[in-house]
């Protein structure tokens, strides 16, 4: 196993550190369940769109590429939107396994 430089160690250290105060700074301060909310819906938005705008561009350039319009772009963009969907499940699974720890 090879070791580690000393300036990475010190990297690790400075960064256990200010995770550690961070963590702290956040108890004084509770997240609300309204701001929480906020964020997991923009996630869940975020996540969808974003899969099914990179599906449709990986099918419209590939259509425009090998000459299949609009074959490839339907393909991916269920493609895209499944993606997007799993990407959601795995979050909700995430978020379900925090709330019952």
């Amino acid at each position: 196993m090879t070791q580690k430089p000393d300036d990475i160690k010190q990297l690790e250290k400075r960064i256990a550190e200010l995770k550690r105060k961070e963590a702290a700074a956040r108890k004084d301060k509770p997240e609300s369940e309204y701001a929480h909310a906020s964020k997991a819906g923009f996630r869940v938005a975020t996540e969808l769109i974003s899969a099914v705008v990179v599906g449709a561009a990986i099918g419209y350039l590939l259509d425009d590429w090998f000459g299949t319009k609009p074959w490839l772009l339907v393909a991916f963009l269920l493609i895209g939107g499944a993606a997007g969907m799993l990407n959601v499940y795995r979050f909700v699974q995430g978020e379900e396994r925090k709330t019952k720890e």
